[in-house]
Order: C-alpha cells, then sequence, then structure tokens
C-alpha cells in the first residue's frame, strides 16, 4: 500500500515518509487480512492521526476515488475503498428493474457506478431467457424449425435456446471478470457477470425484434446488427471500466474475447 502526501498546519510543507514505513511495508495498526490481494484496498488510519469525520472535507484524485478528511492544521485521515464496495461518489441504492434497465438505456455510465457493489441475477437471467425466447422465432431456420414439428420437439427446441442464452452469457461473463482482474481489476464478480449479460443481449434487441417483421438478410437488419455490437463494445468497456476501476485501454481488453464470441457466434451467422 502507498501512502500519499500529508499536509501539516496552513503551510505548503509536506511531511515525507516516515523512514520506519517503507513502500513494501505494512503500516502500524494494519492487521494482515487474507483477503488483501492485487486489485484489493482496505480502510486504514494512519498512527497519531485522528479517524474521519471531521469539517474542512477535500476531494482526492478522480480517478482512485480516493477520499479525504481533515482539519486545518491537524493530520488527516486516508481512507480507500475496498472492492466489491459503493462508489464515493455515485449514490450506492440498488436500483429496482425497472430503473436499472432505463438507466442501462438513458445514463449507462452512472447506472455501472452505481451498481457497482449490488448483484443484478434477477434481471441478468430474465433478459437472457428472453433473448433466447426471441431468437427462436427472429431467425428463418429455428422458426421453420419449429413452425413445422410437433409441440413437444418445439418446446424442447424453445427451451434449448433460452437455456443455451443464459449458459452462454454466464460463461462469457465469467471470462470478462477473469480477464478484468488479471489486469488489475478489483470488482466484484456478481455485478460483472450480471451486466455483462445484460449489455450484451439488451444491445441485440431491436436486432432480433426487426427480424421478427423483416428477413435477416434485409440491410437495414445487417446495418442494425453492426451499430449494435459496435454499442456493446463501447457498453462493456464502460461497465468493466466503472466497476473493476480499469482505464479504458485495459477494459477494452478484458472485454475484447466476449465481443469476439458474440459477434462469432451469433452477429456473424446471421449477418451477411
Amino acid at each position: 500500500m502507498r501512502l500519499r502526501g500529508i499536509r501539516i498546519g496552513g503551510g505548503d510543507r509536506r511531511q515525507q515518509p516516515d523512514p520506519a514505513v517503507t513502500t513494501t511495508a505494512r503500516p502500524v495498526g494494519v492487521t494482515a487480512d487474507p483477503a488483501d490481494e492485487p486489485g484489493h484496498t482496505r480502510s486504514f488510519t494512519v498512527p497519531g492521526m485522528p479517524a474521519a469525520g471531521h469539517g474542512g472535507a477535500e476531494q482526492g484524485a478522480p480517478n482512485g476515488y480516493d477520499g479525504y478528511a481533515g482539519v486545518e492544521g491537524r493530520e488527516e485521515h486516508v481512507a480507500v475503498y475496498r472492492a466489491g464496495q459503493p462508489h464515493p461518489q455515485v449514490g450506492s441504492e440498488r436500483l429496482p428493474w425497472r430503473e436499472l434497465l432505463r438507466g442501462l438505456l438513458r445514463h449507462p455510465t452512472r447506472t455501472f457506478a452505481q451498481m457497482r457493489a449490488h448483484q443484478v441475477w434477477g434481471p441478468a437471467l430474465s433478459v437472457s431467457a428472453l433473448y433466447g425466447l426471441l431468437a427462436t422465432f427472429a431467425f428463418g431456420s429455428t422458426s421453420d424449425q419449429i413452425l413445422g414439428s410437433t409441440f413437444g420437439i418445439a418446446l424442447t427446441i424453445v427451451f434449448s435456446s433460452v437455456a443455451g442464452f443464459v449458459l452462454a452469457g454466464l460463461m462469457l461473463g465469467s471470462v470478462t471478470h477473469a480477464l478484468a482482474r488479471r489486469l488489475g481489476g478489483d470488482g466484484a464478480y456478481a455485478p460483472t457477470v450480471g451486466l455483462a449479460m445484460l449489455i450484451s443481449w439488451l444491445t441485440d434487441a431491436p436486432r432480433l425484434l426487426l427480424a421478427l417483421f423483416v428477413a435477416p438478410d434485409n440491410g437495414v437488419v445487417q446495418l442494425l446488427g453492426w451499430v449494435t455490437w459496435a454499442l456493446c463494445a463501447w457498453m462493456l468497456t464502460a461497465m468493466l471500466r466503472q466497476v473493476h476501476d480499469l482505464p479504458w485501454g485495459k477494459a477494452a481488453t478484458a472485454g475484447a474475447l466476449q465481443l469476439i464470441m458474440l459477434l462469432v457466434l451469433i452477429k456473424l451467422p446471421t449477418l451477411g
């Protein structure tokens, strides 16, 4: 862990780090925690410093979201949030499913930040199942197969499609989460996977809806497919950046494999 420079008094003097505490040593008063892994942080009070809660709060660096609170002439309290905890600059209230879906469409970045500490399994699994159901009727091959089969066979095809898209969303989201953590992210598993599933299927839903009424090889449907894939790429990258506190480059790298798999398995078979 590292300690920021500490301001004492009203001047511009900055106290140098105590030689007794090096960048590799654990500060006094902080006990070992097995949960402390690369990408994880924890809150602590520097020895001899008062706890947070005094007036004269200062804002920390916007990229690190570090919080500071102190009083002029006295030492400051250093606090940072642990992975999976609410975003310190955005409301931490869990959004109901309707507001969640609305927020993903209207202001996705803020919604990602607000939901970084909350699981969204209910909406994610429901949207995945509805996408799988819609996909069975959106394209000619499966639709004709269902209409020309008995009720039992048609039901099996629909159920297989629903289960397949749910499992695909879980697997792709899990891989994306693992890559994000490997690249230094500190986000939690449930929000990452759930939001990744919502992004994948919600962004492609307009193409499926249009394909119900227009042939899949229609130019408008194909153009919409590429546009929604690009939208999926941006939203997935923005989500990983907010949930895992990654820069844009690493966030895009973490989501690249999921985007490629979506393109190869879902987009390309139905696009010319």
